[in-house]
C-alpha cells in the first residue's frame, strides 16, 4: 500500500536521527504508529476524522469533505469526492456536530468565494481529491488538491498545527493563494462574532464565537506563514436564494514570492482565552518551520502511547491495525484546554490562571466514556485519568455542577445520568485518586438532586442538566413516564449512579447518606413488569404505560434513549444478582438474555433511533447501552456464552476498514470496549473495582503498567477453532471464578488463559 511507502520512509528518518546522535537504536524500538489506520471510522457511523494530531492535542487539523448531516459530525466522510479545506478543532466519533473552526484552503489563480450559501455541502473553491493520493498516519496527514495541483501536507504539536503546501511546478509566480474563511462551521453553526486582522505581512489573527451545540464557543486563533503575503479582507453580508442573509467573513491572501514548484509553510494556533494566548503557543512550541521535525516528534509521542499494549508483530496483521487504531482512537480526547502560559477559560466563561505543567482537559463524553475508556485508563495511565478527574471537578467548582458532555467549558446538558460520579468512584475505588473524595461526593449528591439554581448555562441547558426527572426519583422513588421523556432510561442511570454515590460516601465514612443512595441505586425495581419481564415506563397512577411494544423506538421522544426495551432492560450493572432475581434465578435469567440474541433484528417506532446499531438480534453493540451485556452471562454460570460473544463482536463488529466500527466512536467509548475485551477483560460497574473475564483477542500482549509493572496475557492454543476458554490462571493459580479484581491487573504478573475448541465451564472444567 501507498501507506506503508511513507511510514518505512519515516522509520528510517527517526533511525538516522538517533544514529547521528550518536545514540544506537536498541532493538525492541518499535514503531506502533505504522499499525494505526486513522481512515478507520471515517466510513459508516463512525464518525472520525483523519487528521494530524498528539495525544489529547488540543489543536485537530484536519481536512473536511461535507457541511450538513448527521455523517458531517467530524467533517469529513470517506465516500466524499471533495475537500472544502482544513478546519483546526473536531471532535471525534461524536454523534452531535460542532466545532470545524478556521478553515484554510491553499489555493492557485482565483480565488472562488462566490454562491456559498447556496451550496449544500462544498464551498465554492473546493478541490477534488483522490484517496490514491492521500495519506493518513498519527500525527501526520497528506492529499493532493487536484483543482489546484497542490499537494497539502499537516503535522502537528500539542498546541499548534504545521502545514506544508507544495504549489504545482506549472504555476506561474504570484498565483500562489489562500483563503482564511471564518465564517465557515461544520453544520453551518450560527455565527455571533467573527474578526480577521492582519498583524504583519507574515501574521494574521482572529476570533470568532458559535452558537451551536456548545452554546457559548468563543476561538482565537493566530497564524504564521513563511513567506510574505498580500491581503484582501471580506467582510460583507449576502442573501441566498431562499433570501436569507449570510454574513461573510475571510481574508484572501496571495504570496509573491512563491514560485512554481516551491513551498509555503503555515503554523496556526488557537485559544479559547485571547490572541495573545494562541500566539504565545506558537512561540513556546513551533518557533522554526520544522515540518519533517514536527512530523517525528509527533509520531515519537504517539509510539510513547500505543507502546503501553505490546502484542507482537507474528499476530494476524489487520487485527494488528485494528487493535492499535482503536489504542490511537483512545487519546484523541478528552483534549488538552490550558495554553502554554497556563490560562484558560473557566466554566463561569472567565480567563483563569492555571499551570500548564498540570493542564485542564475539555471535551468529556461521559455518557459514553465512564464505560471503557475511563476504566482503561485507569490500567494503562492512572495518573492522566486522574487529571481528568480533577479536570472535572473544577469545571464543577466554577460552573455551578459536574459537567454532562461538556465542550469547550460548555455544558452541553446531551445524553442523560450523571456519570462522573462513578467515574470519581472508581478512581476512588482503585486508590487512584489525588483530589478528595469528599469533595467529589458532595459534587455528585450535588448532580444527583434537583436544584436548578446556580448553574453557568442558558435555562434551556440548565433544564437538560436539571430534568423534572430529578425531582421525581428523590421525591416519590420513580419518574412517571407521562412527566418525562426517556424515564425508564434516566431511572437506571441514575439507580446506578446513586449506588456509586454510594460508594463515595463509604469511603468517606458518611453511613447515612451511603444508605440513602444504596436505597437508591435499587430503584430500578420499580420498572421491572414481571408479565413481560422488561423494564417498561409507569405512568403517574402507577399503571404501565401502554401500548408496549419491546422493539419499538421513537429517537429520544419515549421511555428510552437510543435504544429499546430490549437493549435498556439490562441496565443494571451495579446489582446484576437483583435483576437476576427479578427475572426469576439464574436459569430464567440466562434464557432471557438468550432470547435477546435471538431475537429478530427488526426495529418499529415513528423514528426508530439511528443509535441502534451493530445488532446481534436485539443486542445493539453499536451503541453504549449495551457494551456491558454480553458478561452477564459470567454472572450465571455460563462464561462460554460470554466468550463465544466476544469473538463474535470481534469477528463482526470492528474491521480494517473505513467502515470498520458498527456505530459512532464516541470519543474513544468504542474503541475502548474493544481493547479492554481483547484484553480478555471488561468492568460491569465502573465504581466496583472487578472486571470479568472473556476472551482474549491475542495469543499473547504485554500490557505495560506504571511503575514499571507488566502484566502479560496469554492464550495457549488460540486459534480460528480454538476460541473457547478450557482455564484461567493468574500467577500460575487457577482462578475459580470469571472475575478478577483491579488490583490483580496492577500488580502485574501473568494471566493465562487455556483455549479449546469446546464451550465448557471455564471454572469448574465441565463441557457444555
Amino acid at each position: 500500500m501507498k501507506n506503508t511507502i511513507h511510514i518505512a520512509a519515516l522509520a528510517l528518518a527517526v533511525t538516522g536521527l538517533a544514529a547521528c546522535s550518536g545514540n544506537k537504536p536498541e532493538a525492541s524500538v518499535r514503531d506502533y504508529a505504522s499499525y494505526v489506520n486513522p481512515m478507520i471510522g471515517t466510513g459508516g457511523h463512525g464518525h472520525t476524522f483523519p487528521g494530524a494530531v498528539t495525544p489529547h492535542g488540543m489543536i485537530q487539523p484536519s481536512p473536511d469533505t461535507r457541511i450538513d448531516g448527521w455523517d458531517a459530525c467530524s467533517g469529513y466522510y470517506i465516500a466524499d469526492t471533495l475537500i472544502n479545506g482544513f478546519s483546526h478543532t473536531h471532535v471525534s466519533g461524536t454523534g452531535c456536530a460542532d466545532y470545524g473552526d478556521v478553515l484554510i484552503m491553499p489555493t492557485v489563480g482565483d480565488r472562488q468565494i462566490d454562491n456559498q450559501v447556496d451550496t449544500l455541502q462544498n464551498l465554492p473553491y473546493a478541490s477534488a481529491f483522490s484517496h490514491d493520493n492521500e495519506t493518513a498516519e498519527p500525527g501526520y496527514y497528506s492529499v493532493k488538491l487536484d483543482r489546484y495541483g497542490i499537494l497539502a501536507e499537516s503535522t502537528a504539536s500539542d498546541r499548534v498545527a504545521l502545514h506544508r503546501f507544495t504549489f504545482p511546478d506549472d504555476m506561474q509566480q504570484g498565483q500562489a493563494g489562500m483563503i482564511i474563511d471564518m465564517d465557515y462551521s461544520i453544520q453551518r453553526q450560527r455565527n455571533i462574532t467573527m474578526d480577521i486582522h492582519a498583524i504583519s505581512d507574515t501574521e494574521i489573527a482572529g476570533y470568532k464565537m458559535t452558537k451551536y451545540w456548545a452554546f457559548d464557543q468563543g476561538i482565537y486563533f493566530y497564524a504564521k506563514f513563511s513567506s510574505p503575503f498580500n491581503i484582501e479582507f471580506v467582510s460583507d453580508t449576502v442573501t441566498n436564494t431562499k433570501g436569507e442573509p449570510y454574513e461573510r467573513c475571510k481574508a484572501l491572501l496571495s504570496f509573491p514570492e512563491i514560485k512554481a514548484g516551491e513551498q509555503l509553510l503555515a503554523k496556526v494556533a488557537v485559544s479559547a482565552v485571547d490572541e495573545q494566548g494562541a500566539r504565545g503557543n506558537v512561540e513556546a512550541e513551533m518557533p522554526g518551520f520544522d515540518f519533517d521535525g514536527t512530523r517525528t516528534q509527533a509520531r515519537a509521542k504517539w509510539n510513547d502511547w500505543l507502546a503501553r499494549i505490546d502484542v507482537p508483530d507474528s499476530e494476524n496483521s489487520d487485527d494488528l491495525t485494528t487493535f492499535y487504531t482503536a489504542l490511537y482512537h483512545t487519546a484523541i480526547a478528552p483534549n488538552l484546554f490550558t495554553d502554554a502560559d497556563g490560562r484558560y477559560l473557566g466554566m463561569d466563561r472567565q480567563p483563569r490562571q492555571g499551570s500548564a505543567d498540570k493542564p485542564i482537559y475539555t471535551i468529556f463524553s461521559t455518557w459514553d466514556t465512564f464505560r471503557a475508556l475511563h476504566p482503561l485508563l485507569t490500567i494503562i495511565d492512572p495518573e492522566l485519568n486522574d487529571a481528568f478527574m480533577n479536570s472535572l471537578l473544577l469545571k464543577a467548582r466554577e460552573g455551578g455542577i459536574l459537567p454532562m458532555w461538556e465542550l469547550a467549558s460548555n455544558y452541553t446538558g446531551t445524553m442523560i445520568g450523571y456519570h462522573t460520579a462513578a467515574m470519581l468512584a472508581d478512581a476512588v475505588a482503585k486508590g487512584q485518586n489525588s483530589f478528595d473524595p469528599k469533595e467529589a461526593l458532595d459534587a455528585a449528591v450535588r448532580a444527583a438532586e434537583y436544584n436548578p439554581e446556580g448553574i453557568t448555562a442558558p435555562p434551556a441547558v440548565v433544564a437538560c442538566l436539571m430534568p423534572q426527572a430529578k425531582y421525581y426519583k428523590n421525591l416519590q422513588g420513580w419518574i412517571p413516564s407521562d412527566k418525562d421523556h426517556e424515564s425508564v432510561a434516566k431511572a437506571l442511570e441514575y439507580a446506578y449512579d446513586d449506588w456509586a454515590i454510594a460508594r463515595l460516601a463509604e469511603a468517606v465514612g458518611d453511613t447515612a447518606l451511603q444508605a440513602r443512595y444504596d436505597a437508591y441505586g435499587k430503584a430500578y425495581r420499580h420498572y421491572f413488569d414481571p408479565v413481560t419481564r422488561f423494564m417498561r415506563g409507569k405512568m403517574s397512577d402507577g399503571s404501565w404505560r401502554e401500548p408496549f411494544n419491546p422493539r419499538s423506538s421513537n429517537h429520544r421522544n419515549d421511555d428510552y434513549c437510543e435504544g429499546t426495551a430490549w437493549q435498556w432492560t439490562w441496565f443494571v450493572p451495579h446489582d446484576v444478582d437483583g435483576l437476576v432475581e427479578l427475572m426469576g434465578g439464574r436459569e430464567a435469567f440466562a434464557g432471557k438474555l438468550d432470547s435477546l440474541f435471538n431475537a429478530s433484528s427488526e426495529l418499529e417506532g415513528e423514528l426508530v433511533s439511528a443509535d441502534i446499531s451493530g445488532l446481534i438480534g436485539q443486542y445493539a453493540h453499536g451503541n453504549e447501552p449495551s457494551h456491558h451485556v454480553i458478561h452477564l452471562y459470567n454472572y450465571v454460570g455460563q462464561p462460554w456464552k460470554t466468550q463465544e460473544l466476544v469473538g463474535r463482536i470481534f469477528r463482526e463488529q470492528y474491521h480494517n476498514d473505513p467502515d470498520g466500527l458498527s456505530g459512532n466512536e464516541d470519543c474513544g467509548q468504542m474503541s475502548a470496549w474493544l481493547i479492554l475485551n481483547a484484553m480478555g477483560i471488561y468492568q460491569v460497574a465502573p465504581g466496583n473495582p472487578v472486571y470479568s473475564l472473556g476472551r482474549p483477542l491475542f495469543s499473547h500482549m504485554t500490557v505495560n503498567l506504571p511503575g514499571g509493572k507488566t502484566l502479560d496475557i496469554e492464550a495457549t492454543g488460540l486459534s480460528d477453532t480454538n476460541t473457547y476458554v478450557k482455564s484461567v490462571s493468574l500467577n500460575g493459580k487457577r482462578l475459580t471464578s470469571p472475575f478478577i479484581s483491579h488490583k490483580d491487573i496492577i500488580d502485574g504478573g501473568k494471566l493465562l488463559f487455556e483455549m479449546t475448541d469446546k464451550a465448557c465451564d471455564t471454572f469448574s472444567n465441565t463441557e457444555k
